[in-house]
């Protein structure tokens, strides 16, 4: 078995989440999580949110640690989880294109990917999403161009020195491109250490 990779802030973060998503998931069945990571917030959301089918998804080097952490906690609602690169795919389908997911849910990602597979992730996330569906994100925002906090501008700029497609996203540009599938702002609720959860829901 792989070793369990393990990110300290899931420790610190998830409980906060979990908090959110408890209250906007308690009517959803199944849940496409895009960038799964260490795949530590997957089990301990899953365990506490037994009634939802919980899908980790990521990029094919990520898949071996997200299976330890799935495999350890043998949970019955976390299937096998899927490869899955937001800006080639493939993205998940069903029979006769029927939407999978009534649910989307990603943490710390946006500012990590390149702004084109940002777009590309909603773009995806339109011919997987059921017509009543509700989308998650959590991380750093700005508003209006400007940053939320010091700690955030400062978290800007070391992204950008590793990867200078990276950065803190602007929450109106986020909120546009959820928008173009047909999704409208449900929540925005500030969290912990300068974050947010956006909530969007549709139908």
């Amino acid at each position: 078995m792989a070793t369990k990779p393990n990110a300290p802030s899931c420790e610190r973060n998830r409980d906060p989440i979990l908090a959110v998503l408890r209250e906007q998931l308690r009517a959803r069945h199944a849940v496409l999580e895009i960038g799964s990571g260490t795949g530590q917030h997957a089990v301990h959301f899953a365990a506490a949110m037994p009634w939802l089918s919980w899908q980790c998804s990521d990029r094919d080097e990520q898949l071996p640690g997200i299976r330890a952490w799935l495999d350890e906690a043998a949970l019955p609602n976390t299937p096998a989880p899927i490869t899955l690169d937001v800006a080639t795919g493939p993205w998940p389908a069903g029979e006769r294109g029927e939407a999978l997911f009534d649910a989307a849910f990603t943490a710390n990602t946006l500012h990590i990917m390149g702004w084109p597979d940002v777009v590309a992730l909603f773009e995806g996330l339109d011919a997987v999403l059921a017509a009543d569906a509700t989308v998650i994100a959590y991380g750093p925002f700005n508003y209006g161009g400007r940053f939320t906090s010091e700690s955030n501008a400062q978290f800007d700029v070391w992204l950008r020195e590793r990867d200078p497609r990276a950065g803190v996203r602007d929450f109106e540009a986020v909120d546009a491109q959820a928008r173009a599938i047909g999704l409208q702002l449900h929540a925005d609720i500030e969290m912990p250490a300068n974050n947010r959860c956006l909530v969007w829901t549709r139908g």
